[in-house]
């Protein structure tokens, strides 16, 4: 019951502070320059990653509909929906439309042709999209789940010590003399709690600010795969190209 009581004041004090910073009637402890960069470095970091890892969701699959069904197969079952791809299914379609028409026509294996490259397409595609999940969107998505949340409860945390400290520095300020001895005690634990929180804060963001160099070997990854990916679909399509060639002629 206490406890519940000390509690219930803390919120109220901690209100009583917040509001009465907003109307300019108490003062607020201010961030020193460095740490004050480095959680603007660390917001900036998190909306452009979340940011990327939304539009590459969005690459390797423009269906939203899909994108959402994937979402949640992944988290209600043990492992992922296999999906055929459009490149696939126009491939097989070829084939099946080459076969019935005849290979023995031109029309016909020009169709098993296109079917069979367009497979092989296929194939290229679903290991780049293996590929930039695990070496690119994963490791991203991890960053987010683990150092911005830990980042942002620590936050929140430090945002309760710092208007402690400051209820604190108020409440001296208005105390009668007789009894500032225990209200001093009182600011003395929140100016301890209060440097202890930005330290544990200061670590994490710290890390954050380091985590651009494990970022962009991530993304040199992935710009690896999609290069190597591209360049299988051109020699693909070249070599279509030359089969059709020699079939028209």
């Amino acid at each position: 019951m206490k406890k519940f009581a000390s509690d219930a004041g803390s919120f109220l004090n901690r209100a009583k502070q917040y509001t009465e910073e907003k109307l300019g009637q108490a003062e607020k402890t201010e961030y020193e320059p460095a740490f004050e960069q480095l959680m603007a470095k660390a917001e900036k970091t998190r909306i452009w990653t979340e940011k990327i890892v939304k539009q590459t969701e969005a690459l390797l699959q423009p269906n939203p509909a899909l994108r959402m069904e994937q979402f949640i197969s992944d988290k209600v079952q043990a492992g992922p929906v296999v999906r055929h791809t459009e490149t696939e299914i126009f491939g097989q379609n070829l084939v099946e439309a080459g076969t019935d028409i005849g290979p023995g026509t031109s029309y016909g294996s020009a169709l098993l042709k296109c079917g069979q490259m367009q497979q092989k397409l296929a194939e290229a595609e679903g290991k780049f999209i293996q590929s930039s999940v695990a070496n690119f969107l994963l490791p991203l998505k991890n960053f987010l789940e683990g150092d911005v949340k830990a980042v942002q409860k620590e936050k929140k945390s430090l945002e309760t010590r710092r208007l402690d400290l400051d209820a604190a520095k108020t409440k001296l300020k208005r105390t009668k003399p007789e009894h500032k001895e225990a209200v001093e005690a009182e600011l003395r634990v929140a100016q301890v709690e209060f440097d202890r929180q930005v330290d544990t804060t200061q670590v994490i963001l710290e890390r954050i600010a380091g985590s651009q160099e494990h970022h962009l070997r991530n993304l040199n990854d992935f710009i690896t795969g999609q290069a190597a990916y591209y360049a299988q679909c051109n020699q693909c399509m070249v070599d279509l190209q030359q089969q059709l060639g020699r079939s028209v002629l």
